[in-house]
């Protein structure tokens, strides 16, 4: 179990991994790895609290229930997955602010957590607006050849690349 504990896996074999746990899931539970229809079930269930059971009457709620299922318990699981491999390959550390980040912005946390929260934002309606994620387009739907999934997945390179290029070309 020495593997655990390295710094850098081999992309190939966590990329097979992840094929075996899709084929995994699609015999246990017949659907695919996903991850954002947790977020916006999270959403639902913190809407819940404040307005009670209004919140399963609405049209987007009736087909995605506020409810804990097993794709929350898989992001939950990728939560306590990451946390425990920093861990166990030594490189855990609290970082309110990226030493990149600190360099070039500077330690101002108005300055890293306005971007932090538009770009989630932006990547949750993305997702929700595409029927999807990166992990529920990029790996199940590719798997299972919908051409929608590898038109995303093009766009999530091609997005990446030009987010990359305009940060760290024009910004920096």
């Amino acid at each position: 179990m020495e593997f655990l504990k390295a710094e850098h896996w081999s992309p190939y074999l966590v990329g097979a991994l992840i094929g075996v746990l899709s084929w995994i899931t699609f015999v246990i539970s017949d659907k695919p790895i996903g991850c954002s229809t947790a977020f916006a079930r999270t959403g639902g269930m913190i809407e819940k609290i404040f307005r009670g059971r209004k919140v399963e009457a609405r049209p987007y709620y009736k087909k995605f229930a506020p409810a804990v299922d097993w794709e929350w318990m898989l992001v939950l699981g990728v939560i306590i997955g990451a946390f425990l491999s920093a861990l166990l390959s030594g490189e855990f550390a609290w970082q309110w602010v990226p030493g990149f980040w600190s360099e070039t912005v500077g330690i101002g946390r108005f300055a890293r957590w306005l971007p932090a929260l538009a770009g989630g934002i932006l990547m949750g309606f993305g997702s929700r607006w595409a029927g999807g994620c990166t992990s529920g387009h990029g790996i199940s739907g590719t798997l299972q050849l919908a051409v929608s999934s590898w038109l995303a997945a093009l766009c999530f390179f091609a997005g990446g690349i030009a987010s990359a290029m305009l940060i760290f070309h024009v910004l920096f």
